[in-house]
């Protein structure tokens, strides 16, 4: 009968034990010097040899050894390895949880060892226990006879009560390190004959999370299927993983704000029978390896993968932004943690691929822009009956022929009538500007040669591609005028303006770029903003700008 590798392999001695040298020295030391406690409790995540540890400290107090102990050959140390010895009792507490199951127990405490010089009770999963349980045990914890010695072990500490907690010896089982991993595996490679390469070995040990059992099962289900040699195609097939370098090429697309490509690619990537939960999971710890890469100068200390992939990663990394890094690993942190209770997860990676391409979302920032503009088209409505008789207010931004042929100031209103009809007869020549437009900024202030609306998307479409954080501005900015040697921008508040300052040198030189002529920005906020922002409006706009809450001390 074959039997699993994490059991086959079980550490027979301390010295096999993986990444716990910190308890191992004390229990050693105890041993030999028979200063060991009436009670213990081991504690940590699964898979870091709790039970294992308990084992061989039962095999330490009863071997027959004269040297150091355990030895693991002599006729104790067998039988306890192999479950047979009377006086080493291991208890499932998750089975065996009620008081009934406790009071046997304190009945057979009275018994002293029948082979060996200890009677090791083994007590697994100990925070399954009801608290009748838990209260029947405590006397018999604190004082049990000398020839008994407890070991409680599980994976929940805080669930355990404090009286409980008090009357052991406590010993915390870190999780194992990925280097002390791959070594490990590596010997047992050798042992049964398979090849295993290096970065196979780095996959399994990263997918394990420091255990050491969960690392055994992956490769035991690697070298299933009969193969003697196992490369890194292999495993990341049965992990159904993938490689650095598609994530790498995804990032990319994303970095780039090719939606379709980005997700056409995804689909290529899925149709393999890869598991988005798992793809999900890896996307994000690139995105961390990204993070890494941006702030250590030697990152192969802190990465555990090849020297040409992280050499591929800090490429990577120089040309993002760290607020572009951020906002990956939250949104596909998100998408993790909602993919868990969801049946169609795919379709939340998708969504986040699109949301990491556009921005804040294509969708929401549309419907953003229809409640921003409503108002305007309202106010431009308004202002156009008035405008026949304050004639003389409004015309002074618009250059208009007819204006200049009645020099005379009293002869301005009598004269400018026709100015304006004549205005009005020369916009429907513009065909390339839509007749709804004028109702987004104030015609009186853009001119008509110029389609302000088309030129600030134009803008932004360029802007979002080499900088992720750029959505902010025409989230909340306007593109009120073009001018001959200048342009002005309207914000909502003064948050926004700083904001703007800082990318002024991007913005004039993409207007350059789409206006064929350099010009200065005027940067404005709006007249319903300016001096009358509290410190909780502005918090609360703050807050609404950065997605956070912020709150004032």
């Amino acid at each position: 009968m074959y039997t699993a590798l994490y059991r086959a392999y079980r550490p027979e001695v301390f010295e096999e034990v993986l990444g716990q040298e910190h308890i191992v020295k004390i229990l050693k030391n105890q041993i030999a010097t028979g200063s060991t406690s009436h009670a213990y409790l081991f504690c940590g995540t699964r898979g870091t040899g709790k039970t294992t540890t308990a084992r061989l400290l039962a095999k330490g107090l009863n071997c027959l050894n004269d040297g150091e102990r355990p030895c693991g050959t002599c006729s104790n140390c067998r039988a306890i390895s192999e479950g047979n010895f009377i006086d080493v009792i291991e208890i499932d507490a998750a089975s065996n949880n009620g008081v009934e199951n406790i009071r046997e127990l304190r009945e057979s405490v009275n018994y002293p060892p029948a082979v060996g010089q200890k009677k090791v009770y083994i007590i697994d999963e100990v925070h399954m226990l009801s608290t009748g349980a838990f209260n029947a045990l405590l006397k018999t914890l604190e004082e049990p006879p000398d020839y008994v010695l407890f070991i409680l072990a599980t994976t929940e500490v805080q669930k355990l009560p404090a009286t409980i907690l008090s009357r052991c010896m406590r010993l915390d089982f870190k999780r194992v390190p990925e280097n002390t991993l791959i070594t490990g595996l590596a010997d047992i490679c050798g042992k049964i004959g398979i090849d295993v390469s290096e970065d196979a070995l780095r996959i399994i040990a990263a997918n394990a999370d420091g255990s050491v059992r969960d690392a055994l099962s992956i490769l035991d289900q690697c070298i299933s299927g009969g193969d003697k040699v196992v490369g890194e195609k292999d495993v990341l097939e049965f992990l159904g993983a993938s490689g650095d370098e598609v994530f790498i090429e995804l990032t990319d697309l994303v970095r780039k704000r090719k939606t379709s490509e980005a997700i056409e690619y995804l689909a290529d990537i899925l149709s393999d029978g890869k598991d988005v939960k798992q793809f999900i999971r890896d996307w994000i710890n690139h995105y961390r390896n990204l993070l890494l890469t941006k702030f250590v100068k030697e990152p192969s200390g802190v990465l555990n993968m090849s020297s040409e992939n992280i050499a591929r990663i800090q490429r990577q990394s120089n040309v993002l932004e760290l607020e572009d890094i951020n906002r990956g690993i939250l949104e596909l942190s998100k998408a993790s943690n909602e993919a868990r209770w969801s049946t169609q997860p795919r379709i939340l990676l998708e969504l986040s691929i699109v949301k990491l391409c556009m921005g804040a979302g294509e969708i929401r920032r549309a419907t953003e822009f229809v409640k921003v503009d409503e108002p305007v088209v309202v106010a431009v409505k308004q202002a156009k009956a008035p405008e026949a008789e304050e004639i003389p207010a409004e015309e002074p931004p618009v250059e208009e022929a007819p204006a200049e042929e009645t020099p005379p100031v009293e002869e301005a209103p009598v004269e400018e009538a026709p100015a304006e009809e004549t205005s009005v007869e020369e916009a429907p020549k513009v065909e390339e500007t839509p007749a709804e437009e004028p109702s987004l900024y104030d015609a009186a202030t853009v001119p008509v040669q110029l389609d302000c609306k088309q030129i600030w998307d134009d803008v932004f479409r360029d802007g979002e591609a080499e900088k992720g954080s750029f959505f902010l501005i025409r989230k909340n900015g306007i593109l009120t005028s073009i001018e001959e040697n200048s342009f002005t921008v309207v914000v909502e508040n003064a948050i926004i303006k700083q904001h703007v300052e800082k990318n002024r040198k991007l913005l004039e030189d993409l207007m350059e770029k789409h206006t064929g002529k350099r010009r200065t920005m005027n940067l404005s906020v709006k007249e319903s903003d300016r001096g009358q922002l509290s410190i909780e409006d502005i918090a609360k706009k703050a807050g609404d700008v950065l997605g956070v809450h912020v709150d004032i001390e």
